[in-house]
């Protein structure tokens, strides 16, 4: 028998100490009260800054401030026959990828097409598609919003504290490679990776998560697409993955107005998440509102139960272990059924690994069409 590393023996302690009052159901009106950083989450300032045409899609650049920071810039994509009645809608939230120079641009195609430094990234994660513009063609309103630390709403590389400086040249010139992309893009992204431990210890000193500072600037974006006079207000979903399936489950937790979520490569126990890996993941996914409270992911997953949910889980993801999502496909599992409602949760499971390939992608078309009568 192997002697059990001091990382795990840590971690197992904690986690029993957490988790020793056994399965406790969240409310979501617990999350919301936990997670609420602000609860006027009106855009301020919106505006329409440009229009477009691509084919069978229209495209609109907004723009509108979070309270905070730059100015939010968001593409909103609808299809460009005209449809006489308001239309279902979509919040499209990008992924974290330890790349925050781009945002929106990882999962959607705005006037310029797509940036060559995504090219590597959205061939291999996402099969090529800017996903967002194809629900646009598919009939609905899809709003794909930037936000904090990434794309308009990254930090200017002047105000990076001194103390994250790059190391020799030579390692940024190695790391080039990383996406393809040209060497400011990935000196940007290096340097930002270090720069969010800085931003989730300013939240932490404020008494709020980082988890909740995007949480709330995701609702401002879903709070201007509802009021929006194309858009029908009871047939609103999310979907993303990764950082964007971790900002789909905050969303949907702390907004009544989802009426769908789409939650791809993101779900597990904190058990697993903490004996393996930590290092490797966002401080998004670790927000002490809900934790300190012994609640977990799949806590926050199943909250809205019986509100239509789908998660695909990727068997062989680096970046969770299969018992962590064996974990939190059945604690959901266990929220639905206690709300009656086990036909309203789908889990869907796919080999390979990290990804939102064009099978999955239509998966969850298929799931959003079922449950928003498209």
């Amino acid at each position: 028998m192997t002697k059990e590393s001091y990382w795990s023996s840590l971690s197992d302690f904690l986690s029993d100490a957490r988790l020793s009052g056994g399965f406790r159901r969240l409310y979501q009106a617990e999350a919301l009260r936990a997670l609420e950083f602000s609860s006027a989450v009106e855009p301020r300032s919106p505006r329409v800054d440009s229009t477009w045409t691509d084919g069978e899609v229209v495209g609109e650049e907004i723009s509108y401030s979070v309270g905070y920071g730059p100015r939010t810039v968001a593409w909103l994509f609808k299809p460009a026959r005209p449809a006489g009645h308001t239309l279902p809608a979509v919040v499209a939230l990008h992924s974290h990828d330890s790349y925050k120079f781009h945002g929106k641009e990882k999962i959607a195609d705005g006037p310029g097409g797509l940036p060559q430094e995504l090219s590597y990234l959205r061939q291999q994660v996402y099969g090529g598609r800017a996903y967002a513009n194809e629900l646009a063609r598919l009939g609905y309103v899809v709003l794909v919003p930037d936000v904090l630390m990434w794309g308009s709403r990254r930090f200017p590389a002047e105000e990076l504290p001194s103390s994250i400086s790059p190391p020799p040249e030579n390692e940024w010139m190695i790391q080039e490679a990383e996406y393809g992309g040209p060497l400011q893009v990935s000196w940007y992204n290096r340097l930002a990776a270090r720069h969010e431990h800085a931003i989730a210890k300013l939240c932490i000193s404020a008494g709020v998560s980082l988890s909740a500072l995007i949480a709330y600037e995701d609702r401002v974006a879903l709070s201007y697409l509802l009021s929006r006079v194309d858009v029908d207000r009871a047939r609103v979903a999310c979907i993303g993955l990764s950082g964007g399936g971790c900002r789909a489950v905050l969303l949907n937790a702390t907004s009544p107005h989802i009426r769908a979520a789409v939650v791809v490569g993101m779900m597990t126990s904190y058990r697993h998440l903490s004996q393996q890996n930590v290092a490797s993941h966002t401080w998004l996914l670790f927000p002490p509102e809900l934790t300190s409270s012994g609640y977990d992911w799949p806590d926050l997953a199943g909250c809205r139960a019986p509100s239509p949910l789908l998660v695909q889980y990727l068997l062989d993801d680096q970046l969770f272990t299969p018992e962590g999502m064996e974990a939190g496909h059945g604690k959901i599992s266990r929220y639905y059924q206690e709300a009656g409602a086990t036909k309203s949760y789908t889990a869907q499971f796919f080999p390979g690994p990290h990804r939102f390939d064009l099978e999955m992608q239509d998966a969850a078309f298929a799931f959003l069409e079922s449950k928003l009568a498209l």
